[in-house]
């Protein structure tokens, strides 16, 4: 749980890296808002949206953590949970209708693409394929219903991060594995960075149904090796 940690951390770098801008305005503009009391701003209204949507997360993490730490182990329930990604991801492109901007959500809508990130927290559920599905479904177009999943990651990657690096003071030995957890957040960092880079310019062109085939296929076959091997 610990090495996770630092991937997601290496994940959160490559995030702020690629959306520093945006959230650079974003806190601006929340800023903002506090001190004029108004959402006037659609930069601002933005902002506490993916506040409000935070935290569906938060809860679920906070109250079921335990839970999902088994299930980290259960090779048959993360396949299962790959096989429901594909199936969010599908549904998600089939159910879309319209070509919506992020200013457009909701407090309703941000609650649920909210849930929708609480849900992955279970193993084998991508964070970003649920959320941006629920985007979809809330009619968002691709490339919005994307960038809102990744700005939404921030403060739930960073609030989940804090938490388990703080366990780390109870971890004995930690000097001899820092190379390889500076590995892994250093691949982490730069293949989430390629990979949002690839992901955005990807989805202007081309829907999710490629994504949703390949959880089905490597879903089905992991669940296959976990049945064999009892």
């Amino acid at each position: 749980m610990a090495f996770d940690a630092f991937l997601h951390l290496g994940t959160l770098v490559a995030v702020v890296a690629y959306f520093g801008h945006d959230l650079w305005r974003l806190v601006l503009a929340w800023a903002g808002s506090l001190r004029e009391r108004s959402l006037g701003a659609p930069q601002a209204r933005v902002a506490w949206l993916i506040i409000l949507g935070t935290l569906p997360a938060a809860v679920i993490g906070l109250t079921l953590e335990s839970l999902f730490e088994r299930l980290f182990g259960e090779p048959v329930w993360v396949s299962i949970f790959l096989l429901v990604t594909g199936l969010f991801l599908f549904l998600g492109e089939r159910v879309r209708k319209s070509e919506g901007l992020m200013e457009s959500l909701t407090w309703l809508d941000a609650l649920l693409v909210g849930l929708a990130q609480g849900i992955a927290i279970a193993p084998g559920v991508s964070r970003s394929g649920a959320t941006i599905s629920a985007g979809l479904w809330r009619g968002l177009k691709r490339e919005e219903a994307a960038r809102f999943s990744f700005l939404l990651a921030t403060p739930a990657i960073f609030g989940a991060n804090l938490l388990q690096l703080w366990d780390l003071n109870r971890l004995s030995g930690l000097g001899e594995v820092a190379p390889t957890f500076l590995l892994g957040f250093l691949a982490a960092a730069v293949s989430g960075y390629l990979a949002i880079r690839f992901f955005l310019a990807f989805l202007k062109r081309r829907s999710l149904y490629p994504f949703s085939l390949y959880c089905w296929l490597l879903g089905t076959l992991m669940l296959l090796l976990a049945l064999l091997r009892g």
